[in-house]
């Protein structure tokens, strides 16, 4: 792989969770969140992206998510579970995603709010077509997903560096 070759970056936020009377970190998917995990699951494989790394949040929401998303996936990424990525901001999300290796070329990182849409908004220097006006017009709502290309090595990866490719979120 050249880091010559355009990479790609998925930031996918878990679907809708439930409210039980459990620590957050331990909050399940909702009845909803995991109809529209598979969904996005479908919406990931028409990307036509070929994952090569899933980075997944610890938390109960974001690995359920997960599990169901990535069974309408084509090809099974490896996937690492990253305590980090529970509750990170932007940056700490960028730091994350510049320890992962240069052989790595397409990488799905499955988060959570306001982190995942932040990160979005800061990697974007720019966009195609109306992209980043359905990301600003939507939000960021449960099982949105955004994918972001750059240049370079993934320790390049930073701020404004990024080409926000797509935006998708689940019907209300």
């Amino acid at each position: 792989m050249s880091v010559a070759e355009p990479r790609r970056i998925v930031l996918f936020r878990h679907a809708k969770a439930d409210w039980p009377q459990v620590a957050d970190h331990e909050r399940p998917l909702a009845e909803r969140g995991r109809k529209d995990a598979a969904v996005a699951g479908r919406k990931l494989a028409d990307t036509g992206i070929s994952f090569d790394l899933a980075l997944c949040s610890t938390a109960i929401r974001t690995r359920e998510t997960w599990k169901l998303a990535v069974h309408e996936l084509p090809h099974r990424p490896k996937t690492v579970y990253e305590e980090r990525i529970y509750e990170a901001s932007p940056g700490e999300l960028i730091t994350v995603l510049n320890e992962t290796p240069d052989d790595v070329q397409n990488v799905v990182l499955i988060g959570h709010n306001p982190g995942v849409q932040g990160l979005a908004e800061v990697l974007s220097g720019a966009a195609e077509g109306d992209a980043r006006e359905r990301m600003s017009r939507r939000g960021f709502p449960a099982a949105a997903f955004a994918v972001v290309s750059f240049d370079g090595s993934w320790k390049s990866l930073e701020p404004s560096v990024g080409t926000l490719l797509d935006y998708w979120a689940p019907s209300e």
